[in-house]
């Protein structure tokens, strides 16, 4: 089964783009160049060039001995939290920054929940010398306060949004109506594998850095270029895309997606998009989406901001129904305890979105001779308000 996505879009029946009229021009110009640019060997030099040395990469490929030891089998970290901004969220905001500076743009728009691509936006923005908004819901301009901050010394403009959940989505919508009204200077950095074609191809193909390093810093350290199992935490996909990528049509190689249950996948509180979600249409691509008998969008919840959205990527949504990867929903209190058991075994503090990925490890029935790499899409600076207020009971 070929799992990459077809010429119009689709990966099997998730995909396409669906628009309002005013964008059409500007989708269509992105779908008919983005490849061409993006293959370009200059783009390609500079695009390396700033992985490594503004980014930092390769990110490390980290043996967790004593996490291991927990789960009797041999678990590596891919190190995305290392990176410059603290997530892999740079990894696509460079790639999608040099784009639209070739594409005669001058103005940059995206949306945040967690804050980690706000950040990325930000950092790129100022970088490159361009105008800067980014739309954040005020839930998550609450929660992630530092993110916030960060955003505005490197120069953007913050707009809160205060619809809806005053969430991911909401932050979405205000961004794509913002796109509408400013659709000749403007380009949209969507920060996941989310929206119409070409985003979540263009977006995984800059994350798929990920895959292709794990690949070789497995050769080194297993001789062989693939693990039995990569493990992601998935909210609208972009980590987990560019970690699977290179190894959709490898058979030997187990994909596993983690989502965020919330509360619980039977309870109104939950963000578990594939567990429960049905085929929609959200933010311009047909996928899974949490919606009512009438079609209207439930108000996701999670813990954690990055993963507080009621729709997936088409690619994931696409692994999940022909049951190429196999996904699993966490709970806050399993994600919580998942993140307080790394910091204690590692000496390393992740992410909310990643400590969702590091539950799973309870769900997953390991082989003793399994070779795990799970990553660490960010680090969790930006949550150590959440990690005190939910256990302030307990040492730190």
């Amino acid at each position: 089964m070929n799992y990459n996505v077809n010429k119009d879009g689709f990966y099997g029946e998730f995909g396409g783009a669906y628009i309002p009229e005013i964008l059409y021009e500007n989708v269509e110009n992105l779908k008919n160049n983005y490849l061409e640019i993006i293959e370009d060997p200059e783009f390609k030099a500079e695009f390396n060039a700033l992985m490594s040395d503004y980014v930092g990469r390769p990110s490390p490929l980290y043996f967790a001995a004593r996490l291991s030891e927990t789960y009797a089998t041999k678990i590596y970290l891919k190190r995305e939290d290392l990176n410059h901004t603290g997530a892999h969220k740079i990894n696509n905001t460079i790639g999608q920054i040099l784009l639209a500076r070739r594409m005669g743009k001058s103005r940059i728009i995206a949306e945040t929940g967690a804050g980690q691509h706000g950040v990325a936006t930000a950092t790129v923005c100022a970088l490159a010398g361009m105008c800067c908004i980014v739309y954040m819901g005020e839930t998550d301009v609450a929660r992630q306060h530092l993110n916030v901050q960060k955003m505005k010394m490197l120069g953007a403009e913050v707009r809160p949004v205060n619809s809806g959940n005053k969430t991911l989505k909401d932050a979405t919508n205000e961004a794509i109506r913002d796109w509408c009204r400013n659709p000749s200077d403007t380009h949209y950095i969507i920060g996941s594998t989310v929206g119409p074609h070409p985003y979540p191809d263009m977006v995984a193909r800059f994350q798929s850095v990920i895959g292709e390093e794990i690949a070789r810093q497995l050769v080194e350290k297993e001789g062989r270029d693939y693990p039995d199992r990569l493990v992601a935490c998935v909210g609208g996909g972009s980590n987990a895309s560019g970690t699977f990528r290179r190894y959709l049509h490898d058979p030997r190689v187990r994909l596993v997606g983690v989502e965020a249950a919330g509360k619980g996948v039977d309870t109104a509180e939950t963000a578990a998009t594939i567990t429960i979600g049905q085929k929609g249409v959200i933010h311009g691509s047909c996928t899974y989406v949490m919606q009512d008998d009438d079609g209207q969008i439930i108000e996701p919840y999670s813990i954690s901001a990055g993963l507080d959205y009621p729709g997936v990527g088409p690619l994931q949504a696409f692994l999940a129904s022909t049951r190429r990867a196999e996904y699993f929903a966490v709970t806050d209190d399993e994600a919580l305890q998942a993140a307080f058991e790394l910091t204690r075994l590692e000496g390393i503090i992740p992410a909310l979105e990643s400590s969702h990925a590091l539950g799973a490890l309870r769900k997953i029935g390991f082989e003793p001779g399994d070779v795990t790499v799970l990553t660490l899409s960010g680090r969790g600076d930006k949550d150590m308000e959440t990690y005190i207020r939910h256990y302030q009971s307990q040492p730190l």
